[in-house]
């Protein structure tokens, strides 16, 4: 099976990291890559960056990028994403987002169009992270009284999103699985007098500096012990991995909208 991957920032980090990781699968062939108007890369062929041609050319037009594809894997921007889905859903392509950031009112516009294309959407698509937040389901419902939460996510200092995307997701596993709703229950500042901590609550710090691609810890600190639960990236080559398990997760699929636990049976 041949599946045939458009990558949408085919000249940013995350994108090189895509065209590394389908140039190395075997199943998976790249037939177009976006970028924005603009940018340097256009007329380029998407793997000039690593000195190795593949035959497609960077372009601005999403139509011609997306010709002949079977999936587009896209980490850009709120805006970009939900253009790309758009053309997507009128050529035919299903879709990979790993863009974070969206509005509710984005969040809402991407599930309409999921009910006529496949969609998967996580806001990490690393295996590990996935399976971090699986564990973080099972100790919210053992520890959902008496410990405290707190959510520290740290990244590298040109993220433009806080708190991270995969931190809000930690968060609202965690609020789900406790009968809480994170938008009630979340603190994102604290400074000053804040008064002693809600209970209910669930803490968030963010942290941005230098090149850490991605750290993320959940405290439950209770009276006498305390608990964490850590996931830590050293590499986007996850991200990219995980992103082709949904593209082959996507095969066959005419309509829907998924996330990483349906892509891995951990529902």
């Amino acid at each position: 099976m041949n599946h045939r991957i458009a990558i949408a920032g085919a000249s940013g980090r995350m994108g090189h990291m895509l065209i590394e990781a389908v140039r190395a699968a075997d199943d998976c062939s790249l037939v177009g890559a976006l970028d924005m108007v603009g940018s340097v890369s256009i007329g380029a062929d998407a793997g000039a960056f690593a000195g190795l041609p593949m035959g497609v050319t960077i372009t601005a037009d999403v139509r011609e990028g997306l010709q002949h594809s079977d999936v587009l894997i896209d980490f850009t921007r709120p805006e970009g994403t939900l253009s790309h889905l758009h053309v997507c859903r009128e050529l035919g392509v299903a879709a990979v987002i790993g863009t974070t950031g969206f509005s509710d009112v984005q969040k809402t516009e991407i599930a309409e169009l999921a009910r006529h294309m496949a969609i998967v959407m996580a806001p990490n698509m690393s295996v590990g992270v996935n399976v971090t937040l699986k564990l973080l389901e099972m100790a919210a419902k053992a520890l959902s009284t008496g410990y405290d939460i707190e959510i520290i996510e740290a990244h590298h200092r040109h993220k433009v999103d806080a708190p991270s995307g995969t931190a809000l997701k930690m968060g609202e596993v965690i609020a789900d699985a406790m009968g809480r709703n994170l938008k009630e229950c979340a603190v994102y500042a604290r400074e000053g007098v804040t008064g002693e901590r809600d209970p209910s609550s669930i803490g968030f710090a963010t942290i941005r500096g230098g090149d850490i691609v991605g750290d993320h810890t959940v405290l439950f600190a209770g009276i006498g012990e305390r608990i964490e639960i850590s996931h830590k990236s050293s590499s986007r080559v996850t991200y990219a991995q995980g992103s082709l398990r949904a593209a082959r997760f996507l095969q066959g699929k005419k309509t829907g909208l998924f996330d990483m636990f349906d892509v891995l049976g951990l529902r």
